[in-house]
């Protein structure tokens, strides 16, 4: 019976070690003056939502570009970039005078992801590689910071964001694009986005379905400087049925 028990409590630990993310002492020192997110985090799958050729059949990219309002001459990230589907198209709107910061934080995307940039000769396009608690970009460099369907695999939210807000300018936006279902079924409720990013000092502008593109397109301002990382709150999690 005790060895029953026993063996019960380690599972319920694992459990639990999955829910916030591990140990205190494995957090990355950036992100450890920061809370963790009160709710599940997704683990990175794959590095594509769905291929290029099925997203340009409905037009995607071009749309999400339209709606964030990209022109050439912008300066452009994209976050969790992936096998560059948003980088390349990000990289022909913005034309020679704009540029795009493609960043992900596996090693291995960044190195393909670098051969297609060189092969395909995208003089306007940089490369780089960003951590799970700070995507390392450069401050007031940005008009647009794209995050498409990579939201909910940030597993140090709060650190992340307050790290990403003095990156864009003074009029810059930043564009989410996601799934509307719980964050451990990859993808992140409106409501639980538009909170976690209030915290952060940004407001939701505009909120639109987008089935073509795999849930919504969320369109954020930031509005007030970031909080010192001890104020922070995280938002609540109830549960998978409250997310939404």
């Amino acid at each position: 019976m005790m060895r029953a028990a026993l063996a019960g409590m380690l599972v319920l630990l694992a459990a639990c070690d999955q829910l916030t993310g591990g140990n205190e002492a494995e957090r990355p020192a950036a992100a450890q003056d920061f809370p963790r997110a009160d709710r599940p985090v997704a683990p990175i799958v794959s590095t594509r939502w769905s291929s290029e050729e099925a997203r340009d059949r409905v037009n995607e990219a071009e749309d999400i570009m339209d709606r964030a309002k990209v022109r050439p001459g912008m300066t452009v990230a994209d976050l969790g970039a992936g096998e560059g589907y948003y980088t390349v198209r990000l990289a022909q709107r913005v034309g020679a005078k704009g540029r795009v910061l493609a960043e992900d934080i596996l090693p291995e995307v960044i190195e393909a992801l670098s051969r297609r940039i060189t092969r395909e000769k995208w003089d306007n396009v940089s490369v780089k590689l960003g951590a799970p608690e700070d995507p390392r970009l450069p401050e007031n460099s940005f008009d647009r910071i794209f995050m498409v369907h990579m939201y909910h695999e940030i597993s140090e939210p709060y650190a992340f964001l307050w790290h990403l807000s003095p990156a864009l300018k003074k009029d810059g936006e930043l564009i989410v694009v996601d799934a509307d279902r719980p964050t451990d079924q990859h993808g992140t409720p409106p409501r639980l986005l538009a909170c976690e990013l209030a915290a952060m000092g940004f407001r939701m502008e505009q909120l639109i379905p987008k089935p073509t593109a795999g849930g919504y397109f969320a369109r954020f301002r930031r509005i007030a400087a970031r909080p010192d990382p001890a104020s922070i709150v995280p938002c609540a999690f109830t549960g998978p049925e409250k997310q939404g």
